[in-house]
Parts: structure tokens; sequence; C-alpha cells
């Protein structure tokens, strides 16, 4: 064999180790709509990657789309997962809310590039990561969310779809129409961002002023407020109905001089995080709709609030 040749060969394996690599945020992104857990995404991911280099290389070279590849495996293994997450959500301590996520911007490092190592970074923020979006996914069952995120989301074709779900095309349209339904059903006319700005800025303002008036005024009248700790931390264990109930809920909370509550961005949306000496302790993410608050998520799990963590 020549030098050139290998070179040649070199060339070919840098290459494709680096469209491998490349695919690594599009993954995350698939799994983390699918799980509602960065953790689980990022596992999902290296499980998929070992899957990939335990193949001989002419396995590997056999396959005709890498990519494809990948994504069959990853969407087959959050199948496997939110299966079996159902039987887990159950034994969960409290309410299970999804893994909040902060804007790249606002990442305590301040990293704003891909040179970063946290999945989180890899996440893109749109309306299909709002914590509103995120909790209708949970209430579909684990095909129907598969079907929905890669189709609707991902715009995968529905022979594509059928591969990773392991039901005909035609059984998978279904799918995706009955999630979808879901989603319309559950969507409010969005209110512009600055406003929805403004409402979590007032809520922030009458919270810190204990001010029950003025949080009712901001709430929606059937507004419900969860809490997650895990049962790691101290949280309501049950879901929080009505304006008034909320306001008092949230007028009642002490908030200790080392305590400081602070607007950023959780998961594409205007939202709240507590801190404690400077560490992220609770982070509010809020559904806002006709200018009042309808939903409020708040995660205190420690767990869950990893990528808001200093490096």
């Amino acid at each position: 064999m020549t030098y050139r040749s290998t070179a040649l060969q070199d060339d070919r394996a840098d290459s494709a180790a680096s469209a491998l690599a490349a695919e690594r945020r599009r993954l995350i992104n698939l799994a983390y709509r699918m799980l509602g857990s960065l953790a689980e995404a990022e596992d999902i991911v290296q499980e998929t990657y070992a899957r990939w280099y335990a193949m001989s290389p002419r396995q590997r070279e056999s396959v005709a789309s890498p990519g494809g590849w990948l994504t069959k495996v990853a969407g087959r293994i959050c199948l496997d997962v939110l299966r079996s997450a159902r039987a887990r959500r159950e034994r969960y301590v409290g309410e299970w809310v999804p893994e909040p996520l902060p804007a790249r911007a606002e990442w305590p490092t301040g990293a704003t590039d891909d040179s970063t190592a946290d999945p989180a970074d890899r996440v893109t923020l749109d309306e299909s990561v709002s914590m509103a979006f995120l909790v209708v996914l949970e209430a579909m069952t684990p095909a129907e969310r598969v079907a929905f995120v890669l189709h609707d989301v991902f715009r995968y074709p529905f022979s594509e779809v059928a591969d990773i779900v392991g039901r005909t095309p035609a059984a998978c349209r279904p799918l995706a129409a009955s999630a979808r339904r879901r989603v319309d059903a559950s969507r409010a006319p969005l209110s512009p961002a600055a406003q929805r700005a403004g409402v979590v800025k007032a809520f922030k303002r009458a919270w810190e002023a204990k001010d029950i008036p003025a949080l009712i005024g901001l709430l929606d009248p059937g507004a419900v407020a969860v809490g997650d700790g895990g049962g790691l931390v101290t949280a309501t264990l049950h879901p929080i109905e009505g304006a008034e109930p909320v306001a008092r809920f949230f007028a009642d909370r002490t908030l200790p001089g080392r305590l400081t509550v602070r607007e950023c961005t959780v998961n594409g949306q205007p939202g709240l995080a507590a801190h404690v000496d400077g560490a992220v302790v609770s982070v509010y993410a809020f559904d806002i709709a006709d200018g009042r608050i309808r939903h409020i998520w708040a995660v205190l799990n420690p767990e869950k609030l990893r990528p808001w963590k200093s490096a």
C-alpha cells in the first residue's frame, strides 16, 4: 500500500468521524424532546455511539447512512426508555416535571459556542422544548410521542418513523395525528415575548413584596402550580389549583436574605431562577396566555438542575 493511498484512507476516516460527531447535536435534541430529561438524553446518545463503535469496521462501512442508523438506534432506545418510564414515574416522589434548560448565553460558565462539553449546550431552544409543550408530550403514549417528535418536529417521513416504532407507516400516521390533536388542544394564543417577559417580571416583584392581590391579578383563574422536588428536597407533592391558592402559596413562601430570584430564560421562555449563595436551587417555568399565567412549574430536584450549576 502506498503512502498516498494510506493518506486517502486516513482522510476518509477523519471525514467519517467528523460526520458522526456532527450527528451528536441532532441526537441530543431528538432524545431530549422524546424524554424530557437531559441526563437520560445524554445516556441514550452515549449508548447509541457505543453500539456504533461496537460493530466491526466492515459492518460500519456497510451502513449506507450512518446518520440514519444512529437515529434509528437512538429512537428505539428512547422508545424502550419511555415504556419503562411510566412505572418509574409512578414511584417518583411527588409530581414529575421535565428537566429545565437555560439559554446558552445564560450558562453559568458563560459558554456560547460548541467548545463546552455540556450536552445542554447542544439543545436548540424553540417552541418544541417549551415546558408547556414537554408536559403535553408526557401525557402521550410512548409510540405517540416518538412518532410525533420524529415526524412533526424533526420531519422524518413515516417510512422511517415506522422502522423505529416497529409499526407500518399506515399505523404511524394515526399515532402522530392523535398526538397532534393533544398538542393543538393544549395551545392557547401565544402572548408576545415582551408581554410574557413583563408578566414574569411583575410576578417576581409581587412575590418578593408578598402582594397577594397583585399575584392574583397576574394569574389565570384556573392557574395551576406544580412543584418537583423528587423526594430530595421539600416541594409540594400535589398541584395547587386556582389563582388565590397559588398566590397565597407563593406569598407565604419565605425568601431568606441569602436567596435571590432572578429573571432568566427557561426552555426558551421567560422564567425565574432562585439562587442561594450564587447556586441555583430552583427554576420556575411559566405558561402565559392572554397576559395571564396559566401554569407554573417549579423544579427543585437538584438532579434536574445540573445544567444550571456552575462549573
